[in-house]
């Protein structure tokens, strides 16, 4: 197998489908690497690496058998891709419908990692949460910088510093590991999520898992949280407000796949926190949990609050971030291979099939589909 390996040309992004560790493997499997000039310089990696690792860097890397990408192609880069194409990235098949018609155009085979079905056995190709556990460590650290306050106790001979109290809201991957950097930085963690099933996760890490009264459990299919009803999110909006209200430090990460983020945070639960707190909102990209968040942006509120909802964030991380993203896409390609060392799609296997967004010149995803009509 032929695997392709372009630089990215989405503005900001920094990260790298593979990195040299995994291209050594991939080469030691029989497979061959083409990369093109620079494509992991901006996440750290010079081009002499890759070629240590085996990599031939030039031309060629969208003609390959499999092209592995991270963000969606652009249109100038479409025309690269045929019939004979398959390609692996993140494409954002329930939010980009435009750029799923287009891409089903070019005929190509296309796989979207954030559509790999959540079971047991897709756990290592699963780039969803690995690229989480990225944003919801990286959300502490900008939790602390933009602060202004110590996040642990200190006792000192001028006194003693309470520690930072801090809400985490919602529960999966990234709200997790922010839970576990938090209790790492010292401070009392507060988390909430609409499934219950997340409880003892949550009190495992050391945080207090905070009760909604008459909350119903609202775990979907695949362990995401399905979308709430009117009344349900405004409930949970009326109980966390007496909590949000006592936090230092408020970190949202919840999202339902293809639909506007929840509104967790109003704008008056917002404005009641103490001059000097902080959101951090991970659901800037569907719009953010919080009425006053303003995506891809940092600014303080005229009551003293700052709120900060950095888009791609991962990204900034990048050398780390594809590291993981590399090994869960070394994962899909493992099963995309043959016994003779070819492209082999089993679309009998519920991991290729349910990942396929495109094929044939189809948009063969149900849900990709639905929203490509509606674009």
């Amino acid at each position: 197998m032929r695997i392709g390996v372009p630089k990215e040309t989405v503005e900001g992004e920094r990260r790298v489908a593979l990195v040299p560790d995994v291209v050594r493997k991939l080469i030691g499997q029989g497979h061959e690497i083409v990369l093109e000039p620079g494509a992991g310089d901006v996440a750290g990696i010079p081009d002499q690496l890759y070629t240590a690792a085996g990599a031939t860097v030039g031309d060629g890397a969208w003609t390959a058998d499999v092209v592995a990408k991270v963000a969606p192609p652009q249109s100038q880069e479409l025309g690269a891709l045929t019939a004979e194409s398959v390609l692996v990235g993140f494409l954002a098949p329930l939010t980009n419908g435009a750029g799923t018609k287009a891409l089903a155009a070019t005929g190509a085979t296309a796989f979207a990692m954030e559509a790999i079905p959540r079971i047991s056995r897709a756990q290592s190709m699963d780039a969803l949460s690995s690229q989480a556990t990225v944003s919801g460590y990286r959300a502490v650290l900008i939790a602390a910088q933009e602060q202004g306050r110590f996040f642990p106790m200190l006792m000192t001979a001028a006194g003693t510093i309470p520690p930072a109290q801090v809400l985490v809201l919602g529960a999966g991957v990234a709200g997790l590991q922010a839970i576990a950097t938090s209790r790492r930085l010292g401070a009392v963690v507060t988390a909430f999520d609409v499934r219950a099933a997340v409880k003892e996760q949550v009190q495992s890490l050391g945080a207090k898992f905070l009760e909604v009264e008459g909350s119903a459990d609202a775990e979907a299919a695949g362990g995401y949280a399905r979308e709430l009803t009117e009344e349900e999110q405004q409930a949970q909006r009326d109980a966390l407000a007496a909590q949000i209200a006592k936090s230092d430090v408020v970190i949202t990460t919840a999202l339902v796949p293809g639909r506007p983020a929840p509104k967790l945070i109003t704008a008056d639960a917002a404005n009641a926190m103490k001059p000097g707190s902080v959101i951090v909102d991970l659901a800037g990209e569907a719009g953010g949990n919080c009425a006053l968040t303003k995506p891809g942006e940092t600014y303080t509120t005229d009551k003293g609050v700052t709120i900060t909802s950095p888009l791609n964030l991962p990204s900034s991380m990048a050398e780390h971030a594809s590291q993981l993203y590399a090994r869960n896409v070394m994962s899909l390609l493992e099963l995309m291979t043959g016994e003779d060392g070819a492209v082999k799609l089993d679309f009998e296997d519920a991991i290729i099939s349910g990942a396929c967004v495109t094929r044939g010149g189809e948009i063969v995803h149900e849900a990709a589909r639905k929203a490509a009509e509606g674009a």
